[in-house]
């Protein structure tokens, strides 16, 4: 048994007893580890193919953003009817003409550019979804783990119950308790099995909300994996490198779109060529001709300072983001180390003591040194005692799950994407 259940001449009845009471895990069934289950909640991941859709769309949006603006073609006629010698039709001139505006200041590649952020936009945030969604799991294993933690405490609850009702029951039939300390002791031992009952109950839906994150069915949990206090021991890595990539990838938006304001200052030609008819005369005449704006009120000053000052908000995004992960990141580590050490303390010092503290009264009990209360006493200090460090031992675990979270532990398990071309 694991150390939840720590005692000293008590540790093989228990044990025993409690393996009995316990769902037990299947004979061909291996336990579910963490590793497991996160990589099934990965591959099972809803909404993972959504991904290609909305790489497709960032993709069409380079496309379209490198193409380059559309010619106009036009007809003018001019003098079609007015006073005088115009009054006539046959004075009248056709002008046909080919027109294009051409793109200063690198606008086509200060699009493009925005959108090929856009495409590393896209990924990032698929990414940062997948490790919420591997944290989301975490949090469900750990809650499965302590529920069949808490599965055994209940069980070893009844064992020991089973046990005082028994010794109960032996010394009212000899007369040397009175009537009611059996049915008490039969009224603890019928809490004992409820609460079990119950927490069997608990274990199975926290075993079916895991499951669920991949589709459902029956697994298996190992408590003992609650134990494991060893991230306790070591220094923790750097803040989350997705995390930290996506506001990277932020602020170079924030920059393109800065180069795209900046872009739309320069005023663009258009230039004009085509071929004019001469009505009256029949002459047909070439022209070319072009147009640029002056700029003069219009020169795009608003858009670029607020382009510039978003920029400048990334850039300060970015630096905060990474002081605040790893100030919760030593948090943690501060939290850990703490919870590390009075779950030891509580498997080394507290729980052995009350596991002998039992002993003692039972066996004084037994000899008719003390009343069943004072078993009772014993008995509940201990549980109580197991009861503390499990709760102890599942707040460890969800910090280290936090810990997961903030330095990105879990980011080779985050399935590679494809272009959508």
């Amino acid at each position: 048994m694991s150390a939840l259940f720590q005692g000293r001449s008590l540790r093989p009845w228990l044990l025993a007893t409690a393996l009995a009471l316990a769902t037990p895990l299947s004979a061909s069934a291996e336990p579910l580890g963490l590793s497991d289950a996160l990589s099934r909640a990965a591959k099972a991941d809803p909404a993972r193919p959504a991904l290609a859709a909305r790489l497709q769309a960032a993709e069409a949006g380079v496309r379209q953003a490198a193409v380059r603006p559309n010619p106009v073609i036009g007809v003018e006629v001019e003098d079609l009817a007015g006073s005088g010698s115009y009054s006539l039709v046959d004075r009248a001139q056709a002008t046909l003409y080919y027109q294009q505006s051409q793109e200063r200041g690198g606008k086509r590649a200060a699009r493009t550019a925005l959108a090929r952020g856009d495409i590393a936009l896209v990924r990032l945030r698929d990414d940062v979804r997948m490790l919420d969604l591997l944290h989301e799991v975490e949090v469900a294993w750990i809650e499965a783990v302590a529920a069949e933690a808490e599965a055994r405490l209940a069980a070893d609850r009844l064992a020991l119950a089973e046990r005082a009702r028994s010794e109960v029951s032996r010394r009212v039939k000899v007369a040397r308790d009175p009537l009611f300390a059996g049915a008490r002791a039969d009224a603890q031992a019928t809490e004992a099995a409820i609460a079990l009952s119950q927490a069997k109950a608990r274990a199975a839906n926290a075993r079916r909300a895991l499951s669920a994150y991949w589709g459902g069915g029956e697994v298996e949990i190992d408590p003992s994996s609650l134990e494991d206090l060893s991230v306790a021991d070591r220094v923790a890595g750097p803040a989350s490198p997705v995390d930290l990539a996506l506001l990277e990838a932020q602020r170079g938006v924030a920059a393109a779109k800065v180069r795209v304001e900046e872009s739309k200052a320069v005023q663009d030609p258009t230039w004009r060529a085509g071929l004019r008819y001469l009505n009256d005369g029949g002459d047909v005449a070439a022209i070319v001709g072009g147009s640029i704006p002056l700029g003069r009120y219009d020169t795009n000053r608003g858009a670029i300072d607020q382009a510039r000052a978003t920029q400048t908000a990334a850039d300060l995004d970015l630096m905060s983001a990474q002081a605040v992960l790893e100030r919760k990141i030593a948090a943690v580590q501060a939290s850990l180390a703490q919870k590390a050490g009075e779950a030891r303390r509580l498997a080394d010092e507290i729980v052995p003591a009350n596991a002998r503290t039992v002993d003692l009264v039972r066996d004084g009990f037994n000899r008719g040194g003390f009343s069943y209360l004072d078993v009772l006493d014993a008995q509940k200090a201990l549980i109580e005692a197991r009861s503390r460090r499990l709760v102890v031992l599942k707040s460890f675990q969800l910090d280290r799950a936090q810990l997961d979270r903030l330095t990105g532990a879990f980011a080779s398990l985050v399935p590679a994407t494809e272009s959508a071309r």
